[in-house]
């Protein structure tokens, strides 16, 4: 049981940082196509609500078998590692579902506050950053939340284009050792953790906006 720990501990490893790196995609990713599909100039809706309606509605293996086995080949000739590719279809993937809660957060935003910008001759960006974003991304939390936890599942994914991730290691010790109990146990509960501390730092970063709405703005 002990032999087993560390060698699906360097998968895990894998799998922190492809959630990591491909949550970061999907917040901008979000946040550019909310604000695109809330844009009154009709090519930025248009696009945005494009990206959207593609990475919805397809399936995330199929995005990451074209990202790694369609794009290296003619007429796109766009080759990129599986790391590479991991952090990419599930950051856009994710990114699409977290669009549409962003840019409804941005409209549970009250119209009262707009007016009250505009009274108080507010700049636009300013009242973008300092009244609309907090209030949204606090809306936005519990959601959001659940997409980067529903990101670090669909890691387990990225080990069918190669990757060594965790559940790439967990196959790889039970056919090697048909400890299938303790490996799939094990690789269990490392999920669940790592689940649990992206629970703890939203809660947290919850916690920050909260006291931040209090005074005014993001701090």
């Amino acid at each position: 049981m002990t032999d087993l720990l560390p060698l699906l501990l360097q998968g895990a490893w894998v799998t922190v940082q492809v959630t990591f790196w491909g949550s970061l995609l999907a917040i901008v990713s979000a946040e550019i196509a909310a604000l695109g599909r809330l844009s009154p100039i009709a090519p930025l809706r248009w696009l945005a609500i494009t990206y959207i309606e593609i990475f919805r509605g397809t399936s995330l293996l199929v995005q990451l078998f074209w990202l790694y086995f369609v794009l290296p080949m003619p007429p796109f000739n766009v080759e990129m590692s599986a790391f590479t590719v991991a952090i990419v279809g599930l950051g856009l993937h994710i990114g699409a579902y977290g669009a549409e809660v962003m840019r409804g957060a941005i409209r549970s935003v009250a119209k009262g506050q707009y007016e009250a910008c505009t009274a108080l001759n507010m700049r636009p960006s300013k009242r973008f950053l300092r009244i609309i974003l907090p209030q949204a991304l606090l809306a936005a939390i519990p959601p959001g939340t659940n997409l980067l936890i529903e990101l670090l599942k669909n890691t387990s994914l990225v080990s069918l284009i190669t990757l060594s991730d965790l559940a790439f290691r967990a196959r790889q010790l039970d056919q090697a050792t048909f400890m299938t109990l303790e490996i799939f146990a094990l690789t269990l509960l490392l999920y669940f953790v790592m689940a649990q501390v992206i629970n703890l730092g939203m809660r947290l970063l919850e916690k920050r906006l909260s006291r931040g709405r209090m005074r005014g703005g993001l701090q």
